[in-house]
Protein backbone atom coordinates (compact mmCIF):
# COMPACT_ATOMS: atom_id res chain seq x y z
CA UNK A 1 0.00 0.00 0.00
CA UNK A 2 1.98 3.31 -0.74
CA UNK A 3 2.31 5.82 1.67
CA UNK A 4 0.20 9.16 0.79
CA UNK A 5 1.35 12.51 2.59
CA UNK A 6 0.54 12.22 6.32
CA UNK A 7 -0.85 15.82 7.11
CA UNK A 8 0.75 16.76 10.28
CA UNK A 9 0.06 20.47 9.79
CA UNK A 10 -3.72 19.62 9.27
CA UNK A 11 -3.80 17.26 12.41
CA UNK A 12 -2.38 19.96 15.09
CA UNK A 13 -4.95 22.89 13.83
CA UNK A 14 -7.79 19.77 13.91
CA UNK A 15 -6.32 19.56 17.40
CA UNK A 16 -6.33 22.72 18.38
CA UNK A 17 -9.57 23.97 16.92
CA UNK A 18 -11.62 20.31 18.09
CA UNK A 19 -14.46 20.80 20.51
CA UNK A 20 -15.24 18.86 23.29
CA UNK A 21 -17.93 16.20 23.28
CA UNK A 22 -19.27 14.50 26.54
CA UNK A 23 -18.43 10.81 26.80
CA UNK A 24 -20.95 9.28 29.17
CA UNK A 25 -19.88 5.54 30.60
CA UNK A 26 -22.46 3.37 30.68
CA UNK A 27 -20.55 0.19 32.78
CA UNK A 28 -17.26 0.53 30.27
CA UNK A 29 -18.34 1.31 26.73
CA UNK A 30 -17.86 5.14 26.16
CA UNK A 31 -21.40 6.84 24.53
CA UNK A 32 -22.37 10.04 22.88
CA UNK A 33 -25.72 11.05 23.44
CA UNK A 34 -25.93 14.70 21.83
CA UNK A 35 -26.45 15.31 18.10
CA UNK A 36 -23.52 17.87 18.53
CA UNK A 37 -21.53 15.26 20.27
CA UNK A 38 -22.33 13.06 17.26
CA UNK A 39 -21.19 15.76 14.32
CA UNK A 40 -18.27 17.09 16.37
CA UNK A 41 -16.76 13.56 16.63
CA UNK A 42 -17.72 12.80 12.76
CA UNK A 43 -16.14 16.22 11.84
CA UNK A 44 -12.69 14.85 13.03
CA UNK A 45 -12.92 11.30 10.93
CA UNK A 46 -14.14 9.27 13.78
CA UNK A 47 -17.33 6.92 13.09
CA UNK A 48 -18.21 4.99 16.12
CA UNK A 49 -21.30 2.46 15.93
CA UNK A 50 -24.42 4.02 16.69
CA UNK A 51 -26.91 1.49 18.90
CA UNK A 52 -30.17 3.20 19.93
CA UNK A 53 -33.80 2.47 18.09
CA UNK A 54 -35.26 5.84 16.80
CA UNK A 55 -38.29 6.64 18.29
CA UNK A 56 -40.73 7.46 15.38
CA UNK A 57 -39.55 3.40 14.99
CA UNK A 58 -38.50 1.38 18.20
CA UNK A 59 -38.67 -1.49 16.76
CA UNK A 60 -36.29 -1.80 13.62
CA UNK A 61 -32.96 -2.48 12.99
CA UNK A 62 -32.33 -1.05 9.34
CA UNK A 63 -31.79 2.35 10.80
CA UNK A 64 -30.09 3.18 14.42
CA UNK A 65 -30.06 6.07 16.01
CA UNK A 66 -28.26 7.62 19.52
CA UNK A 67 -26.10 7.08 21.00
CA UNK A 68 -23.00 6.17 19.65
CA UNK A 69 -20.70 3.61 20.83
CA UNK A 70 -17.00 4.81 20.36
CA UNK A 71 -13.96 2.84 19.87
CA UNK A 72 -11.67 2.43 22.69
CA UNK A 73 -9.25 3.60 20.16
CA UNK A 74 -10.95 6.53 19.57
CA UNK A 75 -11.85 7.33 22.84
CA UNK A 76 -8.44 7.23 23.80
CA UNK A 77 -7.69 9.39 20.86
CA UNK A 78 -10.27 12.18 22.16
CA UNK A 79 -8.25 12.36 25.50
CA UNK A 80 -5.38 12.41 24.45
CA UNK A 81 -6.77 15.96 22.87
CA UNK A 82 -8.20 17.16 25.56
CA UNK A 83 -11.48 16.82 23.23
CA UNK A 84 -13.17 15.05 25.71
CA UNK A 85 -14.94 15.21 29.11
CA UNK A 86 -15.87 11.71 30.50
CA UNK A 87 -19.04 12.05 33.25
CA UNK A 88 -19.88 8.82 35.55
CA UNK A 89 -21.13 10.28 38.52
CA UNK A 90 -22.66 13.57 39.47
CA UNK A 91 -20.63 16.18 41.61
CA UNK A 92 -20.16 15.69 45.19
CA UNK A 93 -21.89 18.87 45.83
CA UNK A 94 -25.23 17.17 43.91
CA UNK A 95 -26.10 14.32 45.55
CA UNK A 96 -29.26 15.88 47.60
CA UNK A 97 -30.59 17.42 44.49
CA UNK A 98 -29.76 14.61 42.79
CA UNK A 99 -31.68 12.26 45.08
CA UNK A 100 -34.77 14.14 45.23
CA UNK A 101 -34.62 14.24 41.08
CA UNK A 102 -34.66 10.68 41.21
CA UNK A 103 -37.16 10.38 43.75
CA UNK A 104 -39.21 12.52 41.61
CA UNK A 105 -38.84 10.81 38.75
CA UNK A 106 -39.91 7.22 40.45
CA UNK A 107 -43.15 9.17 42.06
CA UNK A 108 -43.74 9.55 38.48
CA UNK A 109 -43.16 6.55 36.98
CA UNK A 110 -45.49 4.67 39.82
CA UNK A 111 -48.55 7.11 38.78
CA UNK A 112 -48.38 6.60 35.30
CA UNK A 113 -47.90 2.89 35.87
CA UNK A 114 -51.08 2.85 38.13
CA UNK A 115 -52.89 5.34 35.73
CA UNK A 116 -52.37 2.47 33.10
CA UNK A 117 -53.07 -0.45 35.42
CA UNK A 118 -56.67 1.52 35.89
CA UNK A 119 -57.08 1.66 32.36
CA UNK A 120 -55.91 -1.44 31.35
CA UNK A 121 -58.62 -3.01 33.62
CA UNK A 122 -61.83 -0.79 32.44
CA UNK A 123 -60.33 -2.50 28.91
CA UNK A 124 -60.22 -5.86 30.14
CA UNK A 125 -63.56 -5.78 32.24
CA UNK A 126 -65.25 -4.49 28.48
CA UNK A 127 -63.70 -7.36 27.17
CA UNK A 128 -65.08 -9.93 29.20
CA UNK A 129 -68.58 -8.40 29.25
CA UNK A 130 -68.29 -8.25 25.62
CA UNK A 131 -66.90 -11.79 25.24
CA UNK A 132 -70.10 -13.33 27.61
CA UNK A 133 -72.60 -11.05 25.26
CA UNK A 134 -71.25 -13.27 22.59
CA UNK A 135 -71.60 -16.38 24.11
CA UNK A 136 -75.51 -14.81 24.76
CA UNK A 137 -75.77 -14.35 21.24
CA UNK A 138 -74.72 -18.06 20.38
CA UNK A 139 -77.16 -19.84 23.01
CA UNK A 140 -80.32 -17.78 21.32
CA UNK A 141 -80.01 -20.03 18.10
CA UNK A 142 -79.63 -23.12 20.55
CA UNK A 143 -83.31 -24.22 21.64
CA UNK A 144 -82.06 -25.75 24.65
CA UNK A 145 -79.78 -23.55 26.21
CA UNK A 146 -82.48 -21.65 28.07
CA UNK A 147 -80.22 -22.31 31.37
CA UNK A 148 -76.91 -21.48 30.16
CA UNK A 149 -78.69 -18.26 28.74
CA UNK A 150 -79.54 -17.20 32.39
CA UNK A 151 -76.22 -18.28 34.04
CA UNK A 152 -74.29 -16.21 31.40
CA UNK A 153 -76.48 -13.03 32.36
CA UNK A 154 -76.22 -13.77 35.99
CA UNK A 155 -72.54 -13.86 35.15
CA UNK A 156 -73.00 -10.64 33.23
CA UNK A 157 -74.50 -8.57 36.06
CA UNK A 158 -72.11 -9.95 38.93
CA UNK A 159 -69.56 -9.39 36.81
CA UNK A 160 -68.97 -5.63 37.88
CA UNK A 161 -68.43 -6.39 41.57
CA UNK A 162 -66.36 -9.78 41.09
CA UNK A 163 -64.17 -8.89 38.37
CA UNK A 164 -60.52 -8.31 39.53
CA UNK A 165 -57.32 -7.39 36.84
CA UNK A 166 -54.07 -9.28 37.93
CA UNK A 167 -51.31 -6.73 38.11
CA UNK A 168 -48.95 -9.65 36.74
CA UNK A 169 -51.57 -9.48 33.30
CA UNK A 170 -50.84 -6.01 32.45
CA UNK A 171 -49.04 -4.85 29.49
CA UNK A 172 -45.71 -2.96 30.24
CA UNK A 173 -43.70 -0.67 27.43
CA UNK A 174 -40.09 -0.26 28.46
CA UNK A 175 -38.21 1.95 26.11
CA UNK A 176 -35.02 1.26 27.20
CA UNK A 177 -33.21 -0.54 29.98
CA UNK A 178 -31.15 0.69 33.26
CA UNK A 179 -27.56 -0.41 32.53
CA UNK A 180 -26.48 -2.56 35.38
CA UNK A 181 -29.54 -3.19 37.53
CA UNK A 182 -30.53 -6.82 36.10
CA UNK A 183 -27.16 -8.30 36.87
CA UNK A 184 -25.92 -9.82 39.78
CA UNK A 185 -23.08 -8.35 41.52
CA UNK A 186 -20.78 -10.13 40.22
CA UNK A 187 -21.50 -9.94 36.50
CA UNK A 188 -22.05 -5.64 37.57
CA UNK A 189 -18.15 -5.83 38.69
CA UNK A 190 -17.22 -7.29 35.24
CA UNK A 191 -18.78 -5.16 33.35
CA UNK A 192 -17.58 -2.02 35.60
CA UNK A 193 -13.90 -3.20 34.67
CA UNK A 194 -12.04 -0.52 32.84
CA UNK A 195 -10.91 -1.65 28.72
CA UNK A 196 -8.26 -3.10 27.73
CA UNK A 197 -7.49 0.28 26.04
CA UNK A 198 -7.50 2.35 29.21
CA UNK A 199 -4.10 0.43 30.26
CA UNK A 200 -1.86 2.54 28.60
CA UNK A 201 0.84 -0.65 29.80
CA UNK A 202 -1.36 -3.01 27.87
CA UNK A 203 0.86 -4.25 24.52
CA UNK A 204 -2.56 -5.09 22.64
CA UNK A 205 -3.88 -2.05 23.08
CA UNK A 206 -0.99 -0.26 22.79
CA UNK A 207 -0.42 -1.80 18.88
CA UNK A 208 -4.22 -1.49 18.15
CA UNK A 209 -3.60 2.39 19.02
CA UNK A 210 -0.42 2.74 17.25
CA UNK A 211 -2.13 1.57 14.13
CA UNK A 212 -4.90 3.47 14.47
CA UNK A 213 -3.21 6.19 14.95
CA UNK A 214 -1.04 5.83 11.92
CA UNK A 215 -4.01 5.37 9.46
CA UNK A 216 -6.05 7.86 10.68
CA UNK A 217 -3.18 10.14 9.90
CA UNK A 218 -3.22 8.77 6.44
CA UNK A 219 -7.07 9.91 5.79
CA UNK A 220 -8.53 6.87 6.18
CA UNK A 221 -11.61 6.05 7.89
CA UNK A 222 -12.13 3.50 10.54
CA UNK A 223 -14.80 0.84 12.25
CA UNK A 224 -14.87 -2.03 14.00
CA UNK A 225 -13.70 -5.61 11.96
CA UNK A 226 -15.05 -8.02 14.50
CA UNK A 227 -17.32 -9.70 12.03
CA UNK A 228 -15.14 -9.85 9.52
CA UNK A 229 -12.62 -11.76 11.61
CA UNK A 230 -9.80 -8.26 12.04
CA UNK A 231 -9.33 -5.17 14.27
CA UNK A 232 -10.04 -2.47 11.89
CA UNK A 233 -12.27 -2.10 8.76
CA UNK A 234 -10.39 1.02 6.59
CA UNK A 235 -12.27 3.27 4.35
CA UNK A 236 -10.87 5.49 1.96
CA UNK A 237 -13.53 8.05 2.83
CA UNK A 238 -16.78 8.28 4.83
CA UNK A 239 -18.23 4.99 5.27
CA UNK A 240 -21.02 6.56 4.57
CA UNK A 241 -20.22 6.91 0.92
CA UNK A 242 -17.59 4.38 0.68
CA UNK A 243 -17.43 0.66 0.95
CA UNK A 244 -14.05 -0.76 3.23
CA UNK A 245 -10.95 -1.96 1.20
CA UNK A 246 -8.90 -3.07 3.49
CA UNK A 247 -9.14 -5.03 6.95
CA UNK A 248 -6.67 -4.50 9.29
CA UNK A 249 -5.19 -7.21 11.10
CA UNK A 250 -2.76 -6.17 14.22
CA UNK A 251 0.15 -8.57 14.66
CA UNK A 252 3.55 -8.12 15.89
CA UNK A 253 6.67 -7.89 13.90
CA UNK A 254 8.40 -10.71 16.46
CA UNK A 255 4.89 -12.81 16.14
CA UNK A 256 4.86 -16.07 14.87
CA UNK A 257 2.16 -16.77 12.53
CA UNK A 258 -0.23 -19.79 12.22
CA UNK A 259 0.00 -20.52 8.34
CA UNK A 260 -3.55 -22.05 8.02
CA UNK A 261 -5.05 -18.20 9.89
CA UNK A 262 -3.14 -16.39 7.21
CA UNK A 263 -5.02 -18.53 4.77
CA UNK A 264 -8.21 -18.30 6.34
CA UNK A 265 -8.10 -14.37 6.89
CA UNK A 266 -6.90 -13.85 3.00
CA UNK A 267 -9.66 -16.50 2.07
CA UNK A 268 -12.41 -14.57 3.77
CA UNK A 269 -11.02 -11.13 2.50
CA UNK A 270 -11.14 -12.90 -1.37
CA UNK A 271 -14.97 -13.43 -0.54
CA UNK A 272 -16.02 -9.84 0.85
CA UNK A 273 -13.68 -8.34 -2.17
CA UNK A 274 -11.38 -6.65 0.62
CA UNK A 275 -7.71 -6.36 0.78
CA UNK A 276 -6.36 -7.72 4.30
CA UNK A 277 -3.59 -6.09 5.97
CA UNK A 278 -1.25 -7.03 8.36
CA UNK A 279 -0.16 -4.11 10.29
CA UNK A 280 2.92 -4.31 12.94
CA UNK A 281 4.07 -1.44 14.85
CA UNK A 282 7.45 -0.18 14.80
CA UNK A 283 9.51 1.06 17.61
CA UNK A 284 9.87 4.70 15.89
CA UNK A 285 6.30 5.23 16.14
CA UNK A 286 6.17 3.95 12.25
CA UNK A 287 3.77 0.78 11.38
CA UNK A 288 4.88 -1.79 8.70
CA UNK A 289 1.87 -2.91 6.58
CA UNK A 290 1.79 -6.56 4.60
CA UNK A 291 -1.14 -6.74 2.26
CA UNK A 292 -2.82 -10.30 1.52
CA UNK A 293 -4.58 -11.37 -1.81
CA UNK A 294 -6.05 -14.86 -1.95
CA UNK A 295 -4.66 -15.95 -5.81
CA UNK A 296 -6.02 -19.65 -5.39
CA UNK A 297 -4.01 -23.13 -4.35
CA UNK A 298 -1.76 -25.03 -6.83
Amino acid sequence: MDDPPYREEEEEDEEESSPVVGVSLCDSAPLLWRAEDLRAVRSQGLVGALLGSLARTPRQNSRLGRPLLLLPEEERLLTERHAAATATAAPPGSKEAGGAELRQQVEQYEEEQQRSYEEQSVLALEDRKSALRRAMTSSHTDPGAGTTDEALQGRLEALDQSFTFPRSGMAVQLSTARAGLSYCPEARDFLQADWLMRKRDDPRGAARYQVFIDLRGRGFYLTSAGKFGGDFLVYPGDPLRFHAHFIAVCVSLDESVCLLDVLAIARLGSNVKKTVLLCSPGAGGGVAYTSLQWSGMV
